[in-house]
C-alpha cells in the first residue's frame, strides 16, 4: 500500500493552468497517481497507509527560492522554519559572490569576516570542507529543506588573484576557469556574482565573460548581483545581457529591482530590455522579492577603493581620520559605487542587525535617528559601528518603489526570490514572509497575479531554470515536494516590526514526501538534501 494519498485537493500544479480538484497519491518520495474528481466520478478511491484530508486547501508544488542567504543556517539550525514554514521545499545558495566553497584555509576566514553580517562569523559551525562537492556532502547529511548551489565569483577570485583591484593574469584567470569547471562537476547550478562587492566588482567583462563561457558549457546559468540598481541601473542590466549573450550563457538577474529616486516608475524600460533580448534568443529569467525595501551590510555601501585588501584593511582605513574623510565625501556627496552611486540619504538606511550586543540599542532606528540621539552626525554614527561591529551590522535600505515591484512580478521571467538574511535581532521581514506575502497580498488582497499565475512563478519556471526535470510541478512521477495552503488565510507574519513571526494559513509542507510541516507546526524531518546540476 502507498505511503500517503491527499483527498479532495484543489490542484495548482505549478503550470499556470486552471486549478482541479483531485486526489494524490505518493510512495517511496514521489507522486505515484494524481485521480482527478475522484469523488464526482464516484470511482474507486484511492488508498493508503495515511490519508489527509485536504479540503479547502490548495495542493502545489513546493516553493523554490531562487535567491537565499541560508549557505551556514542549513546547517546552524535544524528547525530552519523560517523557510519551511513558507511552503519553500529548494533553496539556492552561494548568492551574491560571496559563499563558502571554493576556499582554502587562508581564504575561508576572510570570506567568513567579509561576510558576518549575511551568516554569522560561524563560530558555531565545523568547516570540515574545501570544495564545492564537499560542502554540498555535508548538506547531504540532512538539512530541512533541499538546496542548490551556485559557484561565488567574488569567492573564486579571492581564492586566486586576491581582494586587489586588479586585472587577473592569464594564468590567474585559467586557474579561475578551472575552478569554475570543476565547481560544476561536482554538482553546482552555475556561477553567482556581487558586482558591489568586493573583490568580486574588481573583475573586468573580459574575465566574467571567460568564467560565464565554462558555465555555458556545462548547462549552467549566471546570476549576476549587478554593478548598480540606482544610477546607470538600466546600464548595469544592459551590461550583463550583452556580457552572457557573448558568452552563450543563460542569464538569472538576482533581486531584479530599480531602486533609489533616480529609477522610481521605471520599470517598464527594464522590462523592455529584457523583452528585446528575449525577443531575440536569449536565456533570461529574473527573481524578486515582494518587498520595497532592500538588505544589505552597512560595509557594502562603502566605495570600491576603500574597501580593496580585505576586512582588515577596510578598518584600517576607517581608522584613519584623513582616509575616513575621503569615504564619508564619495558617500555623502559624490555617491560610492557602493551605494549604487547615489549619494548616501541616511533616513533611509535603517539597522537591522548587529553581531556585538553592546550595540544592540541603534537596531531597529536608522543612521540618521541614532546620530540625533548621541549629538553627532550620521557619518560619525555610521564609521563608529563599523569599527565597534567590525564591518558585522546589517542595515535595511528603504530606496524602493512598489509600482516597480508590481511591474517586475507580472513579467514572463519572473520568478521569487526572498534574498533572506537570517541574522541580526531586526532582519528584513522577507527572511520569513516573502512567499505567503505573494500568495496573500498580491494574490487575494491586490489582484497582480492571479493563483495559477502566482504558483507558476515560484515553482515551475524556477525549476527550468535550474533544470529539474522532476520538480516544480505536480505530475506522476514528480518528486513529492509539495506545500498545502489556504488560499483564504495563507499570510505572512513577519512584518518590520516583528521580523521572525511564522506565516499562517501553511498547514502542510512536505519535502521529498515526508511532513516537514505538519499542522502549522516543524516536525523533525531532515528531509532535505543537495539538489546538484543535471548533466547536459
Amino acid at each position: 500500500m502507498e505511503d500517503l494519498v491527499i483527498r479532495d485537493a484543489d490542484v495548482v500544479d505549478g503550470s499556470g493552468e486552471p486549478s482541479y480538484r483531485a486526489d494524490v497519491v505518493i510512495d517511496g518520495g514521489r507522486i505515484v497517481s494524481i485521480v482527478k474528481e475522484a469523488a464526482a466520478a464516484g470511482c474507486q478511491r484511492p488508498r493508503a497507509v495515511r490519508e489527509l484530508d485536504a479540503e479547502g486547501l490548495v495542493l502545489s508544488p513546493g516553493f523554490i527560492d531562487m535567491h537565499a542567504h541560508s549557505d551556514l543556517a542549513l546547517l546552524r539550525d535544524p528547525d530552519h522554519s523560517a523557510k519551511a514554514a513558507q511552503g519553500v521545499t529548494l533553496e539556492v545558495l552561494g548568492q551574491d559572490g560571496l559563499s563558502y566553497a571554493p576556499v582554502d584555509d587562508r581564504t575561508l576566514e576572510e570570506v567568513r569576516r567579509a561576510i558576518t553580517g549575511w551568516n554569522g562569523y560561524g563560530d558555531d559551525i565545523d568547516f570540515d570542507w574545501r570544495s564545492v562537492g564537499e560542502y554540498l556532502d555535508r548538506l547531504d547529511r540532512g538539512i530541512a529543506v533541499n538546496a542548490a548551489y551556485l559557484i561565488p565569483q567574488g569567492t573564486v577570485r579571492a581564492l586566486v588573484v586576491g581582494w586587489e583591484d586588479r586585472e587577473a593574469t592569464p594564468e590567474e584567470l585559467a586557474r579561475m576557469r578551472q575552478l569554475v569547471a570543476e565547481g560544476l562537476e561536482q554538482g553546482a547550478v552555475g556561477l553567482s556574482s556581487g558586482l558591489t562587492y568586493t573583490p568580486g566588482m574588481y573583475a573586468g567583462d573580459a574575465e566574467l565573460t571567460e568564467l560565464c563561457r565554462v558555465v555555458a558549457s556545462y548547462g549552467g546559468y549566471y546570476c549576476p548581483h549587478h554593478r548598480s540598481y540606482g544610477a546607470g541601473a538600466l546600464e548595469a542590466y544592459a551590461e550583463m545581457v550583452a556580457l552572457t549573450r557573448e558568452a552563450g550563457c543563460a542569464l538569472h538577474l538576482a533581486h531584479a529591482t530599480m531602486n533609489f529616486g533616480v529609477n522610481e516608475g521605471r520599470a517598464p524600460e527594464l522590462l523592455a530590455l529584457l523583452d528585446r533580448a528575449l525577443d531575440a534568443g536569449a536565456d533570461i529569467t529574473l527573481d524578486t522579492y515582494p518587498y520595497t525595501p532592500g538588505c544589505t551590510t552597512l560595509a557594502a555601501l562603502l566605495p570600491s577603493w576603500a574597501s580593496e585588501g580585505g576586512p582588515e584593511r577596510v578598518l584600517a582605513r576607517l581608522a584613519d581620520p584623513a582616509t575616513a574623510e575621503r569615504i564619508r565625501h564619495d558617500l555623502e556627496v559624490t555617491g560610492s559605487d557602493g551605494c549604487h552611486g547615489v549619494p548616501v540619504e541616511w533616513e533611509t538606511i535603517e539597522i537591522s542587525g548587529v553581531t556585538d550586543p553592546g550595540l544592540a540599542d541603534v537596531v531597529g532606528r536608522t543612521v540618521r535617528e541614532a546620530a540625533r540621539l548621541r549629538g553627532e552626525t550620521p557619518w560619525a554614527t555610521a564609521r563608529r559601528l563599523l569599527l565597534a561591529d567590525r564591518l558585522g551590522t546589517t542595515v535595511l535600505q528603504h530606496v524602493g518603489h512598489e509600482e516597480n515591484v508590481r511591474a517586475i512580478m507580472r513579467h514572463r521571467a519572473h520568478t521569487g526570490g526572498s534574498d533572506g538574511i537570517l541574522q541580526g535581532s531586526k532582519p528584513h521581514p522577507r527572511a520569513y514572509g516573502t512567499f505567503p506575502r505573494y500568495l496573500g497580498h498580491y494574490v487575494r488582497e491586490s489582484g497582480v497575479l492571479t493563483l495559477e499565475e502566482c504558483v507558476a512563478h515560484l515553482t515551475s519556471r524556477p525549476a527550468a531554470r535550474l533544470r529539474l526535470p522532476d520538480r516544480g510541478l505536480v505530475r506522476e512521477g514528480y518528486r513529492a515536494d509539495l506545500v498545502l495552503f489556504d488560499p483564504r488565510t495563507v499570510a505572512p507574519g513577519a512584518g518590520f516590526a516583528e521580523p521572525r513571526r511564522l506565516p499562517t494559513g501553511i498547514p502542510y509542507v512536505l519535502v521529498d514526501g515526508r511532513f516537514v510541516i505538519e499542522d502549522g507546526r516543524r516536525t523533525d524531518a531532515l528531509a532535505g538534501r543537495s539538489v546538484r546540476r543535471t548533466p547536459l
